[in-house]
């Protein structure tokens, strides 16, 4: 499981979860499944978990407990799946966006820059749309914008233009590929440079934002009032989006009046102050340190 992915905010997470020992709760990115033990570890008997992951790589990391039951299926299909199990409500709901070392560490999902390998990128290997395909198949427009959103690339047009004119030349289908036209395009330090770019490519060959927001709403609606979300992110527009939405119950953070002029509020904050990783676990997993906790009960009627 180390090896996997190191659990990020791990004690942070549980604390927050303020777990009943007879609740029923979803980890709905299992990983390396180091969440999904500490809550296990928190129920008794009566107390069931269920958890998510897309990654067919994942499953191996499964474990055998009758209190425990593993969905291979992407977080965006909550409600659906858990329908499916005869769950329509939940105590708890912990999300651990970042994506895992495992996938960045295997050269042939294509996640990273420093290895050369298929342009893939894809969460689920069983998804139609790769990095390659999208590089190749946007138009300016549609690159600019996911570059400029997703990956906050300054000279976003012109690495568009760029990419365009070079597959004119030869089809972009590796990293390395890839890195060859970034090398040209470089603003600023190299590596933040390429981890912006990949970063972008990720976030839209996969919907993450997409299905982030349907996790939202569907957790909204089976939470129990009382019932407590976690959500852990590694990227400003994901962190924006939760933070909007456990204070308003939308994703402009626009506040929504009755009649009577009531606020409309689903959540009371619990941390009103994100949490993020203490120096200690920065030191020891690098990939901590851009992570925001947030997390919110959900208020009784």
């Amino acid at each position: 499981m180390k090896e996997y992915h190191i659990s990020v905010l791990l004690d942070e997470s549980i604390e927050n979860l303020n777990i009943r020992p007879d609740g029923n709760y979803v980890d709905v990115t299992f990983g390396a499944g180091g969440h999904s033990r500490s809550i296990l570890n928190e129920l008794n008997a009566k107390g069931r978990l269920y958890a998510f992951d897309q990654d067919a790589d994942a499953v191996v990391n499964s474990f055998q407990d009758d209190r425990f039951t593993l969905i291979e299926a992407n977080f965006r299909y909550l409600r659906r799946f858990l329908r499916l199990e005869g769950v329509d409500s939940v105590d708890g709901i912990l999300a651990d966006l970042g994506v895992s070392s495992h996938q960045l560490d295997m050269p042939e999902r294509g996640f990273s820059y420093r290895f050369d390998a298929p342009l893939d990128m894809r969460m689920n290997t069983e998804a139609d749309l790769t990095a390659a395909i999208l590089v190749q198949s946007y138009d300016e427009e549609a690159l600019v914008n996911m570059l400029s959103t997703y990956g906050e690339v300054r000279n976003s047009r012109t690495l568009a233009q760029a990419l365009i004119q070079a597959r004119k030349l030869s089809e972009i289908r590796t990293t390395f590929d890839l890195n060859r036209i970034l090398d040209k395009q470089v603003i600023g330090p190299r590596m933040k440079y390429f981890s912006q770019v990949y970063q972008a490519l990720r976030m839209e060959v996969n919907d993450e934002l997409g299905a982030l927001e349907q996790l939202l709403e569907d957790g909204l609606a089976i939470l129990k009032p009382g019932g407590r979300f976690v959500v852990i992110t590694f990227h400003s527009i994901e962190d924006r989006l939760v933070k909007n939405f456990f204070k308003t119950g939308n994703f402009e953070g626009e506040v929504d009046k009755d009649d009577f002029g009531n606020i409309f509020r689903p959540f009371t904050l619990v941390n009103k102050k994100v949490i993020m990783a203490g120096s200690q676990e920065q030191k020891s997993n690098v990939r901590s340190r851009s992570a925001k906790l947030r997390c919110a009960e959900k208020n009784r009627e």
